[in-house]
């Protein structure tokens, strides 16, 4: 007992990791303590920039590692570059085609000659298995035990080039006992087994024949990956505890002269660490876990940070916020009214994924993103990224134009090189390949194109692309972005995220401390989530509330024991119900809080999102839905105690292209700016993870909580968004 007391006295360490495709992100606290920082990524093996991270972290002998939430875009990228693992599919007869058959409507509606994706599971892998259960749960038709037997024998014989098994019957959700039965033949295979019922238990075969053959395409990558991290971490925890154990023997040989306690040895080490992965839908869930439902996991970096920015804003008092997320890569928008909005209806690389995912909008455009000029003349920025590696022109290696290669061209960098100092950026290299872009531009040009003007037809084409984004979560949803707030992070959001405000009259801007890992941070504040479902098909009206309290109870049971599973108990565990609902006869249905006023919920948001609602016609219940979540310890997010108002001073001054003429313009580094601090602009913040570039006509002022809070000098009323 006394040895557990001195390992104690080690302070614990929690982790968070956000993977991208230029860099990978890591936010440590300790305590009210919090660091952050940036490494470059290792696309080849995603797991060697993260091992290297904790690793740096764990320098420091004094702390013991509690845990690591990771947000991770493995599957992402299996999913995008069709690296999975080769999928066969059980089926009920007949019904082998539903994935190739999918849906009539049509990805491009005037392309006479648009294809379809290829299915994740061939034709020669697709089994159909004499059975049949009626939408009730009644079993029509009884499993054909010896067309199983035969069907699990070509399995074998197909191994290795069979590296997972989905399986799929109609109806199953309504009566899983045939999908149970298969599930424990396949025992005998060896690979990986995926039932629908236990991924997706709701009804819409193709949807949910097409999750499940997702989710088992990824489990052998998935598996691989997070077992060898796995792996890696305790390598790196034992190496942590080799230092530690000659600091404590030090120590306590020192104590065993006056009698003290004995040093420890490694049997006692602390093993309490935990490797969680972020979900799609913005919580985490154990590394066993996730590696058997990837396709929860989707989403996952995207999701941690919209999880990170609600809760910064939300400490900050700002409650309805359009998140704007440009990394490497990609830049991910998602619009937010107090909390992030799920949708069951995501679709990732043409194929639909029907489990709950935060609702983000992602375009390929990032600092990575390549310029070229197309056969008309016409300037394309993405979605081909340079990603890590060669990375952009200036970073030493590429020959690319990229957005970052334009931003630094321009001046918008403020003369500073990125992560500190740590990676310099190569001005010269960047102007000799923007200066080839030009010459290529100038062929279609009446006049000669100067680097400068390339470099900015480079910003506003990648800022087309990621307004056009923008506009899809807000604008064409009957959103007015005027009445918003747009929060910025990521590496390169900072340096367009004014102009993106003032194309969509966003009257205000939020960057928060260290952008650049926000996402790190926010995997790290979310919860353990789990989701469920049932469905019901039921009427509204005359609706039997004790068989559906049952329904719910079931649920529940079922949440509890699984997050009991994670490690919480019933005091640290809170249970969301939902339904989803629709107008009987629609195609299409509506999640609302399940209460007493369901009925009004649902007619409230029908209107919201679709201008009408028609309050005399019949509803009905299509499914029902649980959120299970494990609350875990939160950060105190540091707030000043009180502004002290002042006018900012720069450090130095850059000349900066704004539009053809450059301006001189001052740079304030963001680890001097103190709450209460204000100036106007045009400007360039300076800080670590990014980089902030203010136009002329907005005004910057820092909050209680160290947030950069931006606004339009023409804005009146900030809380509303009005002018």
């Amino acid at each position: 007992m006394r040895r557990r007391n001195q390992t104690s006295a080690l302070e614990k360490i929690r982790i968070g990791i956000d993977t991208g495709g230029t860099f990978t992100d890591f936010v440590a606290t300790r305590g009210s303590r919090l660091t952050s920082f940036k490494l470059v990524s290792t696309p080849h093996n995603p797991a060697e920039a993260i091992l290297s991270g904790i690793a740096r972290i764990l320098a420091d002998a004094d702390v013991e590692l509690s845990d690591i939430v990771h947000g991770t875009t493995v599957a992402t990228n299996a999913l995008l570059e069709r690296k999975g693992g080769r999928t066969a599919l059980i089926t009920t007869a007949g019904f082998e085609d539903v994935i190739e058959i999918g849906r009539q409507n049509r990805p491009e509606i005037y392309n006479l000659m648009v294809t379809r994706p290829a299915p994740l599971a061939p034709r020669e892998l697709r089994f159909g298995i004499t059975e049949r259960v009626g939408p009730d749960g009644s079993v029509i038709t009884k499993l054909d035990r010896r067309e199983l037997a035969a069907t699990i024998k070509r399995i074998a014989r197909l191994k290795p080039n069979v590296e997972s098994v989905a399986v799929c019957f109609l109806f199953s959700f309504a009566n899983p006992a045939h999908e149970k039965e298969v599930g424990r033949a396949l025992a005998s295979v060896g690979a990986p087994v995926s039932l629908s019922h236990q991924i997706l238990p709701e009804f819409r075969e193709y949807e949910r024949t097409s999750t499940v053959v997702i989710n088992a395409y990824l489990v052998p990558l998935m598996s691989k990956y997070l077992s060898a991290l796995a792996e890696g971490l305790r390598t790196v925890v034992s190496g942590q505890w080799s230092v530690v154990s000659k600091k404590i023997a030090k120590e306590s040989s020192r104590k065993k002269v006056s009698g003290e306690r004995e040093p420890l040895t490694t049997d006692h080490w602390p093993l309490t660490t935990s490797l969680r992965v972020m979900q799609s839908n913005g919580g985490s869930v154990s590394a066993a876990t996730a590696a058997a439902e990837p396709v929860r996991a989707i989403f996952s970096g995207p999701a941690g940070g919209v999880v990170g920015a609600l809760r910064v804003c939300s400490v900050a008092g700002v409650r309805d916020i359009i998140t704007f997320d440009m990394g490497g890569t990609s830049t991910d928008v998602s619009l937010c009214r107090g909390e992030a909005h799920t949708t069951n209806e995501a679709l990732v690389a043409g194929l639909p994924v029907a489990v709950p995912v935060i609702d983000i909008h992602t375009v390929g455009a990032g600092g990575g993103s390549i310029s070229r000029v197309d056969a008309a003349g016409a300037l394309r920025v993405g979605p081909q990224s340079a990603g890590a590696d060669p990375g952009p022109a200036c970073y030493g290696r590429g020959e690319e134009v990229t957005v970052t290669d334009a931003n630094l061209v321009l001046g918008r960098f403020g003369g500073s090189d990125l992560l500190g100092g740590e990676m310099k950026l190569d001005l010269d290299r960047a102007s000799f390949f923007l200066s080839k872009l030009a010459v290529q531009m100038s062929r279609f040009s009446k006049e000669q194109v100067t680097p400068e003007r390339a470099a900015l037809g480079v910003v506003r084409v990648a800022n087309a692309n990621m307004e056009r984004a923008l506009r899809v979560v807000s604008v064409e949803r009957g959103q007015d972005p005027r009445l918003f707030s747009l929060v910025s992070f990521g590496g390169a959001g900072g340096l367009h995220v004014c102009e993106l405000a003032e194309a969509l009259r966003i009257p205000r801007v939020v960057v928060p401390q260290s952008p650049g890992t926000l996402s790190a941070l926010g995997v790290l504040l979310g919860d353990v989530v789990k989701d469920y479902s049932r469905t019901v098909m039921v009427k509204t009206a005359g609706l039997d509330f004790a068989a559906v309290e049952a329904a719910y109870a079931a649920l529940e049971r079922q949440a509890l024991r699984d997050l009991k599973t994670e490690g919480f108990t019933a005091k640290r565990a809170k249970l969301i119900r939902s339904t989803a609902v629709r107008y009987v006869g629609q195609s299409f249905e509506i999640e609302v809080p399940c209460t007493s006023r369901l009925e009004a919920s649902f007619h409230a948001a029908h209107r919201e999102r679709y201008g009408y609602a028609d309050p005399s016609r019949a509803t009905e219940i299509v499914s029902l839905r649980l959120r299970g979540v494990g609350i875990t310890d939160k950060l105190k997010l540091k707030r000043a105690a009180s502004l002290k108002t002042h006018m900012a001073e720069p450090r130095l001054s850059a000349k900066v292209f704004f539009d053809e003429r450059p301006s001189r313009v001052p740079v304030y580094e963001r680890e001097q700016l103190q709450p209460g601090a204000s100036f106007n602009g045009p400007a360039v913040i300076s800080e670590y993870s990014s980089t902030t570039l203010i136009p002329s006509g907005w005004h910057v002022e820092i909050d209680l909580w160290s947030n950069l809070v931006i606004a339009r000098k023409s804005s009146e009323n900030l809380s509303t968004g009005t002018r």
